[in-house]
């Protein structure tokens, strides 16, 4: 086992047992384990340094390579993902906001003059919608209801990949790429700048997202965010999880 998958393993273990609870968003409070991929995000159980916790991830550190590196997931997961996490609970810490699960802390903040607690619970909730998007094995095409969804919303599925890799590619700066369910009960393809995401913005249900900031495939692609896109879609891209948001 390597130092980098050595010190993910110890970041969650004292949680990673955990049973289960209801499905919830990413980073809620309550108890919770490894995510597998296909189902809603859970939670994991809360630990001492706040009420918000850093989910364990629903595959080892490898299992998205070469796609996505161990290396990237190390610094994305293990830094960034647990930055966001713990400057969460630092902003929140005797406050409100510390008894309220994830979600609401994220919609009741958008667009108001707690900047901080938005930016850090929303960056929570998208990176953990993302590390479910995700599976060892993924991309393909997919079958069931999303596959008639995706016919039925965009023509066909190539037609569909084209506009969500044109959403990720042509996203300026930092951000995300997102398939929704809009609220007229066809899917669409959606950009959101930065921390924002489809439920804040009230652009419909997030289904499946592909995160487009620098540190999620720089040490991997460099500046070749296209090549990037187009693996993460043919490669890892979970439609078992983006068909279970379906409902």
């Amino acid at each position: 086992m390597s130092l980098s998958r050595r010190a993910l393993v110890s970041s969650f273990a004292a949680f990673a047992t955990a049973a289960l609870s209801r499905p919830a968003l990413a980073g809620d409070k309550g108890s919770g384990g490894p995510l597998k991929p296909g189902q809603p995000v859970t939670p994991a159980a809360p630990v001492a340094t706040g009420p918000f916790v850093l989910p364990a991830l629903p595959y080892a550190d490898t299992d998205l390579a070469p796609v996505i590196s161990q290396s990237t997931i190390g610094f994305h997961y293990g830094k960034h993902h647990q930055g966001y996490v713990t400057k969460l609970n630092e902003l929140v810490a005797g406050k409100d906001w510390a008894s309220k699960p994830l979600d609401e802390v994220m919609k009741a903040t958008y667009g108001s003059d707690n900047v901080g607690i938005y930016n850090n619970s929303a960056q929570v909730w998208n990176h953990t919608f993302y590390w479910g998007s995700m599976k060892k094995g993924g991309g393909g095409a997919p079958a069931g209801k999303l596959a008639d969804a995706i016919k039925t919303s965009f023509g066909d599925f190539e037609a569909f990949k084209k506009e969500f890799a044109q959403a990720a590619t042509t996203q300026f700066g930092a951000g995300w790429a997102w398939l929704v369910l809009g609220t007229d009960g066809k899917l669409k393809v959606t950009k959101t700048a930065n921390a924002d995401n489809p439920i804040v913005l009230g652009q419909g249900k997030p289904l499946l997202t592909i995160d487009v900031w620098e540190h999620a495939y720089y040490l991997d692609y460099q500046n070749k965010r296209g090549d990037y896109v187009a693996a993460w879609i043919e490669k890892v891209a979970n439609w078992s999880f983006a068909e279970s948001q379906l409902g």
